[in-house]
């Protein structure tokens, strides 16, 4: 390699917790606005795009590869809300989608037919993505609604990458903007059902949501009135409305506790009404059906823990009384009940089972009582899926599915509990695709580092023709925090890694929610490192299997599971030809020592509190990436983030990538292509915590992602067309 490595300057910053001195020598890189931080960056990509210019054929071959699976020019399902069917349309060439409806005909519940390049009687066009993009170097679309009468569309837009939204307002009989815009806000934007006031969160300095508001339409900002201001700085506030859209569910909460008030919205005067305080200590969800309240919760009465959820139902004027609570689906060791829904007639619920997302069906009368009907769940011929409610409008007598799995492209269903039948309205085309060439296996591997009674669920994705004879490649992808699972889902980027004969594993360790709420509570706070040593224990046995040579395994996962990268090549750095961290979250400690980054309060309910409690600083700082580098070989590493990313900020990355390179004693001047061990930083300049916007630039960097993984792997050339 003719190119140097950037290395910033050192200037020691030492702060002292619980008797402990934290030295931090690249501490300066944290201010975006310093010039010399932008010109060390820039120097970074300029390094990492001249040690990996030989990968650009590769590169190119596989952005071809992502489009050819693509039909770029398609539609959505339309989706009917009241007297409209809503859809969005992309067009080849273009990076975003287009926002449409068509009304509805004679009050049916059949979507019309859609066609690529076919304008529809009546269309029309509420959102050009395209030419909402024009004028700014990111994109993104937090949020957008409709007014019930059809005649307001309120939506929200990032226009850096920060998640700081501008909630703008458009006339759709005129196709005019409304004066009134609002900058600064976090997701979340409804309008009541007059249509006369939109309703707002806006977030505090640390990016928390922290204010519930209301916008009346065609008044001053300065006007608006105030809702809820939450104080504690550990409560994310968020809202939504109820299935006949008349009121309001304002939800405080964490990882551990939740508070959820209610309002009115049929009367201009009403306020916001506690139903459950965060007293109860209790995670919960309130959906209000007709003069009763659907409740999602996990502590019974007399306190006792239901960790994988229960659900009740009761009048509401005595939802305050534990006693009227009539219990509809009771507590299951073995099955997680995330959350219900309904239609007019029918409750939906969405479970998680032997780690996949599934859904149960039980008619609204009788419901918690001894005439309740048994639960009904559709069926699928894949034991590994994703089958999940979207988009349900309360008076449509069909259940919308969303169903795929990881070799079956998405597809949409109406499901109809009636006939217990599903329709299908979508099946997302692949051109070149055929889901026979490749198989899907469920591994068990034990915890050997920890407790070999545990077992970890792996997910193995291969080609079917790949032998048996311990040479193939593999990329082993995790994550492991927040109770957020790695759930079945295809994506077309992944065929170029099996088409080249790469093993793909999903390993689902402690700190996901694939096995219900035990799996995820041991694996955060002083039980974290089990997610670690699960990945390791994992790796060494994908590695033991026969199917893959130990010596060409790779190792990737982004934001938290790019912590859980940090971890386990610290732990185990020999096991891994190479390491892709999207986004990592690799100086956890320093961050969370700090309250006034964003979310570093929330984040305490994850991961511990340091600052209050020694035992958990001490743990923190045996496991953090950034402060536990060894002296010894490392893999291959690339470190890619966003320079406006609030949620991992740029600056954990880009000390880690100095840290590695001045301790590790691999080979890092040996081209990757070689047999060297690079350690590279791509920095995207325009991009937030989803890397850069428009699909066009997601696929150019998968592109380059998938192409560092294969180059180290050796495995640059299709094997199966």
């Amino acid at each position: 390699m003719t190119s140097t490595p950037p290395q910033a300057t050192r200037k020691p910053v030492t702060a002292t917790y619980h008797g402990v001195d934290l030295v931090d020598s690249w501490d300066w890189l944290k201010d975006p606005q310093d010039p010399n931080t932008i010109a060390h960056l820039e120097a970074e990509n300029a390094y990492t795009e001249t040690v990996t210019a030989d990968q650009q054929p590769l590169r190119d071959a596989i952005f071809a590869e992502i489009k050819s699976h693509t039909v770029e020019t398609d539609m959505s399902v339309p989706s009917r809300i009241n007297d409209w069917w809503y859809f969005t349309r992309t067009s080849e060439g273009a990076q975003y989608g287009v926002h449409c409806r068509v009304p509805v005909e004679g009050d049916s519940w059949e979507p019309p037919q859609i066609q690529p390049g076919v304008v529809l009687a009546g269309e029309q066009v509420l959102l050009d993505g395209n030419v909402e993009a024009e004028k700014v170097a990111f994109f993104s679309l937090g949020a957008m609604t409709v007014s019930p009468d059809g005649t307001l569309l309120a939506y929200l837009v990032d226009e850096t990458g920060d998640e700081r939204f501008t909630l703008r307002l458009r006339d759709l009989t005129t196709g005019e903007q409304l004066p009134d815009e609002i900058p600064g806000l976090s997701y979340g934007v409804a309008f009541d059902p007059a249509g006369e006031r939109v309703f707002y969160m806006e977030p505090d300095a640390s990016w928390r949501p922290y204010k519930l508001k209301s916008h009346r339409i065609g008044t001053p900002v300065s006007d608006d009135v105030l809702l809820h201001e939450e104080a504690d700085p550990q409560m994310w506030s968020g809202f939504g409305l109820s299935p006949d859209k008349t009121k309001l569910l304002f939800e405080l909460g964490n990882s551990e506790v939740t508070e959820t008030h209610i309002m009115d919205l049929t009367d201009p005067a009403a306020s916001l009404q506690l139903l459950i305080s965060r007293d109860e200590r209790s995670l919960h969800d309130v959906l209000p059906v007709g003069d009763r309240y659907l409740i999602t919760h996990n502590r019974a009465a007399d306190g006792t823990a239901l960790p994988n959820n229960e659900v009740a139902i009761v009048d509401a004027g005595d939802i305050g009384n534990r006693a009227a609570w009539q219990t509809v689906f009771a507590h299951s060791p073995t099955v997680k009940l995330d959350g219900v829904g309904v239609t007019r007639q029918y409750l939906f619920a969405a479970v998680r089972a032997e780690t996949t997302p599934r859904m149960w069906v039980v008619p609204l009368e009788g419901l918690g009582t001894a005439a309740q009907a048994d639960a009904v769940e559709p069926g699928f011929a894949e034991e590994l899926y994703s089958a999940f409610p979207v988009g349900q409008h309360y008076d449509s007598p069909y259940i919308r599915l969303a169903y795929t799995s990881w070799i079956t492209p998405a597809q949409i269903l109406d499901y109809d509990p009636v006939s217990n039948a599903s329709t299908l309205r979508r099946a997302t085309e692949v051109p070149g695709y055929d889901p026979e060439q490749y198989l899907v296996e469920r591994w068990w591997a034990p915890a050997e580092s920890t407790d070999r009674r545990v077992a970890i669920p792996l997910t193995v994705i291969r080609h079917k023709d790949i032998e048996w004879d311990g040479n193939n490649p593999a990329l082993i992808h995790g994550y492991g925090s927040y109770e957020a699972s790695m759930d079945p889902g295809f994506g077309p980027s992944r065929l170029s890694l099996l088409d080249r004969g790469v093993v793909f594993v999903v390993a689902h360790v402690r700190g996901g929610g694939e096995l219900g709420r035990a799996w995820y509570e041991n694996g955060k706070k002083l039980a974290k490192k089990n997610s670690f040593t699960d990945f390791v224990d994992a790796t060494r046995f994908v590695a033991a299997s026969g199917w893959v040579h130990p010596d060409r395994i790779a190792a990737m996962g982004g934001s938290a599971g790019g912590l859980l990268m940090g971890g386990v090549l610290n732990l185990a750095p020999e096991l891994y030809r190479v390491c892709l961290a999207q986004v990592p979250f690799v100086d956890a400690l320093t961050s969370i020592l700090d309250p006034d980054l964003p979310l570093t309060a929330l984040e305490w309910e994850e991961w511990g509190n340091p600052i209050e409690e020694k035992s958990v600083f001490d743990y923190m700082l045996e496991y953090t990436p950034y402060h536990n580098v060894a002296a010894t070989n490392y893999p291959a590493v690339a470190a890619v983030t966003s320079l406006h990313d609030t949620r991992v900020l740029y600056v954990e990355p880009a000390k880690w990538v100095q840290e590695l390179r001045a301790t590790v004693t691999s080979d890092q001047s040996t081209p990757l292509a070689e047999g060297g061990s690079p350690i590279v930083l791509k920095t995207e300049m325009e991009g937030g915590h989803g890397g850069a916007s428009g699909r066009y630039r997601a696929w150019e960097d998968r592109a380059w992602d998938y192409a560092f993984i294969l180059t180290a792997l050796n495995a640059q050339d299709p094997i199966y067309q």
